[in-house]
């Protein structure tokens, strides 16, 4: 699935009133990113990974992969909206972050 096959599947059902979307859209950004790294935190506490720093990497369970990929994709969500509010596709939205980030290179 391209990003933007996933921004249109994603807004079908879409039901907000189109005055507020912009105000929606990044609410919603703020709101379901505070969830995410919520989650990522409950797991680390959870499994006291947090005081394993003998390692160099984290594991995760495929249970708390799948947990976290889930509010991952309600993040993606709501930057497919604020993409569309701003009258860009996702892919627009990808490509700029690239030239932005190789630029800094």
């Amino acid at each position: 699935m391209t990003l933007n096959e996933y921004q249109h599947e994603a807004l079908l059902t879409e039901s907000y009133a189109s005055q507020f979307s912009v105000i929606q859209s990044a609410l919603g950004i703020a709101g379901e990113s505070d969830e995410c790294a919520d989650k990522v935190k409950k797991i680390l506490i959870d499994t006291q990974i947090v005081h394993k720093v003998d390692t160099d990497a984290i594991m995760f369970s495929p249970k708390q992969r799948y947990a976290i990929a889930l509010k991952i994709g309600d993040v993606l969500r709501y930057c497919a909206a604020l993409a569309r509010d701003i009258d860009m596709t996702l892919e627009e939205v990808a490509e700029l972050n690239i030239s932005k980030i190789n630029s800094h290179k």
